[in-house]
C-alpha cells in the first residue's frame, strides 16, 4: 500500500531530490562549525536554556544566605526583563501562555533586587498575578520559598518528616522509592521543613499586594485533593498523623533523623559543588546546610557557590544560570554526526573527544546500586561531574559514539573496555517490564505520587520508549540479536508503547516525533522487518503531521492536548527526528523525506547553524509519575495543568538545532548513496531484481 503518493511544497510544485551539491555544502558547513565551537579538552558544550524559576530561586538563595551580589543582581534584572511577556508574566517554554509559579517568582525576585513596584512592568506582572488568584494558588514549592521569607505560613506547606530517612532502603516510603531529582530535593527540604526558618525581609520587599484577599484574610491550608481517591486519603491520614505526632514527637530520634540526613548530603555533594548535577536539589541542600549551622565559609557550601557560577552565563549586560549542563550529551550526540558524515575517527578533533568520553566514564558506585548492589558501574552521566547517577540515555548514546571513534595504538583498548563495562551496567539495569529508565532500576512505585508533597511534577523514574529505543539502538549495531531474551523483552516492551495512531510518546523529547526518532532507528539497528504494518502506521503519522513548508514541528502544550501532536512550526532539531525516522524506515527516497531535507537546507545559517527558539527537550512533562498517560487531568483534577506546563520543567538545547540535523543529514546521503550503488549494481547483473523490489516496494 502506498502511504502517500506525491508531497507538494506550499506553491503546488513536486519536491524533488535535494541537489546533491546542496547536501554536502550544508554537511560540510556543519563540520566546519563543530570544529569551531569544540573545546580545547575535546568535548562540546551548548545552553541549556530552561524557565526563569532558575534566576528567580537564585536570587532567593543568595538574599536567605547573605550572598548576594548587587551588579550580579542587576544583571539579572535585565535578563528577567527581557523575558517577560506583554501580559507581564513570565512562561515555561517558548511559545507558552504565561504561568502563574513562576511570575510570582519572579515578581518577588526584582522586588529583593530592589525594582520599584510601581514600575510599568512591575504593575503588569502584579495584574497577572492577581488577575489569576495570586499567591495562594501558587505551587507547593513556590509557597516552601516564600515561607523561607515571612511571606507565607510555614504549616501550609506539605508534611515531609525528616524521620523518614531513618526508612531501611526497602521500606514502601523509603526516599529511595522516589526518582533520583526528587530523592535529592526530599533529604535537605526534610530538614527545610521540619526547621521552618524564617529569615525577614525589609517591608518594602514584602510581597502583601500579591493576595487578594489581604494576609490577614488568606487560607494558608494545604489544600486537599479533589474527589474521593487515594491522594485524598493519603492527605486526610497525612493531617491525623501530623496531629498525633506533633503531640508525642521524640526530639531525640528527630535530631538522630537531622544528623543522618545532613551526612547524606555532604556524601552525595560532587567535587566541583553540585548535588545530582541539576539546580534543584543543589539550592535546597545549601539551605538546609545554612539552617543546620554551615556558614558561608564553610568548604561544603563554598564548593556550592562555586559550582553555581559554573552554570552561569553572562550575556552583556544580562546574567543567567541553566538548571543543568549536558556536555557528556553534546559530545557523543556531536561525534555521531561527525562520523556518519564522513569525517574519519582519526581526525584529531575526533580523537580527542573520544578521548575526552572515555575519560567522563563513571567507575564508582551511586544511588542506583540500592537496587542492584553486586552491579558493577560502567555509565555515563550528563554532565561534567555527577558520579551518583549515571544517565542509562547518555550511556547508549555514548556507547554508539565510542563505536565510531577510535583511539591511536595500544590506547584504543581503553575504548573497548569503556564499552565492555558500560553494556554489562545497562543490562543489569533493565526494568522488569522490559524497558529502560533514566536513572533507577524499577523506579515506578505510583503510590508514592498520591503524597501531598508529590504534586510538584514528576517524583518516579519509569521505562520510556525513547531512552529504552536507545539501549535497544546501541546493542543492535554492536551486533547484538533480539533473539536474546533481554533484548526480546525490550522490544516486546517497545511494541506494547506504541499509541494507536502509529506514534510514541516522547518522555526526554518534545514529544510524539521525538519517541518516533528514537525508536524506528533503534529497530532497524535490532534487524526489525520495516515493512510491518505497525511501522507503516508510524511512517503514516510521520507523513500527515509534515507542515506545509516541508518541516516537522510538535508544541510543548502536546502532553496536555492530544489535538496538538505533532503540531507546531517546524524546527531543525524536530525535522531532523522525522527524516531520521523516515530513513530508518526506508523512506528515504520518498518525496516528504526529500521535502524534510529541502527544509533543512534551505533554513540553514551561513555559519552552518540553525536558528531555533522553540523548547524541543523536556525535562519533566508534569505527570506525577513520569510516564505517558492514557487519561490527561482535566479541570479540578489532581495534575491539571493547563497549556502554561505549570508542573512541568521543559528545556531548549541550544546544540539540539546542529546536532540532530547533522545527524539527520548524514544518515539520509549515506542511504541514498548506498540505494544509488544498489540500482548500479543491479544494473551490472549483480544484484536480484526481485530483492531490490522487495526492498523498496513501500518508498517512492
Amino acid at each position: 500500500m502506498v502511504i502517500q503518493e506525491i508531497i507538494h511544497n506550499s506553491s503546488g510544485a513536486r519536491v524533488g531530490m535535494p541537489p546533491p551539491e546542496a547536501l554536502d555544502g550544508s554537511i560540510e558547513r556543519l563540520q566546519e562549525y563543530f570544529r569551531r565551537i569544540q573545546d580545547s579538552s575535546g568535548y562540546w558544550w551548548g545552553e541549556l536554556e530552561s524557565n526563569n524559576t532558575m534566576e528567580a530561586e537564585y536570587v532567593m538563595l543568595s538574599r536567605f544566605l547573605g550572598h548576594h551580589n548587587q551588579e550580579r543582581e542587576r544583571h539579572i534584572v535585565n535578563y528577567l526583563r527581557s523575558k517577560q511577556l506583554d501580559d507581564g508574566s513570565w512562561a515555561i517554554y517558548y511559545g507558552a501562555p504565561g504561568d502563574l509559579s513562576i511570575t510570582v517568582g519572579c515578581y518577588f525576585a526584582l522586588k529583593l533586587c530592589g525594582e520599584d513596584p510601581q514600575a510599568d512592568h512591575m504593575q503588569r506582572a502584579r495584574r497577572f498575578v492577581l488577575d489569576r488568584g495570586g499567591v495562594p494558588r501558587t505551587r507547593m514549592f513556590t509557597r516552601i520559598w516564600f515561607a523561607l521569607f515571612g511571606q507565607w505560613e510555614w504549616y501550609g506547606t506539605p508534611r515531609l518528616p525528616i524521620e523518614m530517612i531513618l526508612l531501611p532502603d526497602w521500606s514502601p516510603l523509603s526516599i529511595y522509592r522516589f526518582a533520583s531529582w526528587a530523592r535529592g530535593c526530599i533529604v535537605p527540604l526534610s530538614i527545610v521543613l521540619s526547621r521552618r526558618p524564617v529569615r525577614p525581609i525589609p517591608p518594602d520587599h514584602a510581597i502583601d499586594e500579591l493576595f487578594p484577599e489581604g494576609r490577614s484574610g488568606t487560607d494558608y491550608s494545604v489544600p486537599s485533593p479533589p474527589g474521593f481517591n487515594l491522594p485524598k486519603l493519603v492527605h486526610l491520614a497525612e493531617e491525623a498523623l501530623e496531629k498525633t505526632y506533633g503531640r508525642i514527637r521524640f526530639d531525640r530520634l528527630s535530631k538522630i533523623a537531622e544528623r543522618k540526613a545532613m551526612r547524606w548530603i555532604l556524601d552525595h555533594q560532587e567535587e566541583v559543588g553540585s548535588w545530582g548535577g541539576i539546580q534543584p536539589p543543589w539550592v535546597y541542600s545549601l539551605i538546609a546546610l545554612s539552617v543546620c549551622g554551615f556558614d558561608n565559609d564553610h568548604p561544603t557550601m563554598s564548593r556550592g557557590f562555586k559550582g553555581l557560577d559554573g552554570f552561569s552565563i553572562q550575556k552583556g549586560d544580562r546574567w543567567t544560570i541553566q538548571g543543568c549542563i549536558s556536555p557528556v550529551w553534546d559530545t557523543c550526540l556531536v561525534v555521531q554526526g561527525l562520523v556518519e558524515s564522513g569525517l574519519s575517527p582519526s581526525d584529531p578533533m575526533l580523537e580527542s573527544a573520544t578521548r575526552w568520553l572515555v575519560d567522563q566514564q563513571i567507575l564508582v558506585g551511586g544511588d542506583w546500586q540500592v537496587q542492584v548492589p553486586q552491579l558493577q558501574p560502567g555509565g555515563w552521566a550528563f554532565e561534567f561531574h555527577n558520579n551518583c547517577y549515571p544517565d542509562i540515555d547518555d550511556t547508549a548514546e555514548v556507547v554508539l559514539a565510542l563505536r565510531l571513534g577510535r583511539l591511536p595504538g595500544a590506547e584504543d583498548r581503553l575504548r573497548d573496555d569503556a564499552i565492555s563495562r558500560a553494556l554489562d551496567w545497562v543490562r543489569g539495569m533493565q526494568n522488569k517490564d522490559g524497558g529502560w529508565a533514566s536513572f533507577d532500576k524499577d523506579n515506578n512505585h505510583g503510590y508514592v505520587t498520591a503524597l501531598t508533597f508529590s504534586d510538584f511534577g514528576e517524583v518516579l523514574d519509569p521505562s520510556s520508549a525513547d531512552v529504552t529505543a536507545h539501549v535497544l539502538e546501541m546493542y543492535g549495531k554492536l551486533g547484538y540479536k533480539t533473539d536474546q531474551s533481554f533484548l526480546q523483552q525490550a522490544y516486546r516492551y517497545l511494541r506494547q508503547e506504541q499509541e494507536d495512531d502509529g506514534s510514541w510518546f516522547g518522555r526526554w523529547g518534545v514529544n510524539y516525533i521525538y519517541g518516533l526518532g528514537a525508536v524506528l532507528p533503534a529497530l532497524e539497528a535490532a534487524g526489525e522487518d520495516m515493512h510491518h504494518p505497525y511501522i507503516r502506521r508510524a511512517v503514516r503519522w510521520l507523513i500527515e503531521h509534515q507542515n506545509p513548508d516541508g518541516g516537522w514541528g510538535e508544541s510543548c502544550a502536546s502532553y496536555i492536548d492530544s489535538a496538538q501532536r505533532g503540531v507546531g512550526s517546524s524546527t531543525a532539531s524536530q525535522t531532523a527526528w522525522a527524516i531520521m525516522a523516515l530513513v530508518a524506515a526506508g523512506y528515504d527516497d520518498d518525496q516528504a523525506t526529500h521535502f524534510g531535507v529541502s527544509f533543512l537546507l534551505d533554513t540553514q545559517l551561513e555559519e552552518g547553524d540553525w536558528d531555533e527558539p522553540y523548547f524541543t527537550g523536556t525535562g519533566f512533562p508534569g505527570y506525577l509519575k513520569g510516564e505517558r498517560v492514557d487519561r490527561v487531568p482535566q479541570p479540578g483534577e489532581r495534575g491539571f495543568q493547563g497549556a502554561e506546563l505549570s508542573a512541568g520543567f521543559m528545556i531548549n538545547y541550544h546544540l539540539y538545532r546542529n546536532t540532530w540535523p547533522l545527524i539527520a543529514l548524514a544518515r539520509y546521503r549515506a542511504r541514498l548513496a548506498e540505494r544509488g550503488s544498489r540500482a548500479k549494481a543491479q544494473s551490472n547483473g549483480h544484484l536480484p531484481i526481485q530483492a531490490e523490489r522487495h526492498r523498496t516496494a513501500h518508498s517512492r
